[in-house]
């Protein structure tokens, strides 16, 4: 049965459980707000920061974009509104389209790492072959502690190759 209220309440309440139950049983992923814009759970979840919750609504069929990201409605929009960058880093990683200019809240080399992530996964398609041979070659590294890792370097070699991709992307 679909109960698109009793969904809102659960993205509000940030109870994921409960919004899978609703999805499962037939509520839609993504509906208007009543005013015609649509995505408002993906959006009210993207604003308040849930990403396990905005993960599951695209899984299931919430659009990540939306013809202009800039729109204020939009999932990526609503996540800088709420200041939750860890949420626009996953909107990124699950393929939204970032407008030239947009503030976000993150470091040129986050939103590379996450747009190549986003092509590595399937959820984006390159722009360039560069592209799609940097996303080939993106190895995440999963680190448990820092005592004694010199970051300088990883951070380093980061910042090179962002910049050489923002180089090689300019008019």
């Amino acid at each position: 049965m679909s109960n698109p209220l009793a969904l809102l309440k659960a993205i509000r309440a940030g109870r994921l459980e409960e919004v899978r139950a609703l999805l499962a049983a037939g509520t839609p992923p993504e509906f208007d707000d009543g005013q015609g814009d649509p995505g408002l759970p993906l959006g009210m979840a993207c604003f308040m920061g849930f990403n396990d919750i905005a993960r599951e609504l695209i899984e299931r069929g919430a659009r990540v974009n939306r013809p202009d990201n800039r729109q204020p409605t939009s999932p990526l929009a609503m996540a800088i509104k709420g200041k939750k960058p860890q949420t626009v880093q996953l909107l990124l990683e699950m393929g939204a389209d970032l407008p030239d200019g947009m503030e976000t809240g993150l470091t040129g080399p986050e939103v590379m790492m996450a747009q190549l992530k986003a092509i590595r996964n399937g959820y984006s398609q390159p722009k360039t072959r560069e592209e799609a041979t940097q996303a080939e070659n993106y190895e995440e590294i999963q680190v448990s502690g820092y005592s004694g890792l010199d970051t300088q370097v990883l951070e380093a070699d980061v910042i090179r190759a962002a910049q050489e991709m923002a180089l090689k992307h300019k008019p």
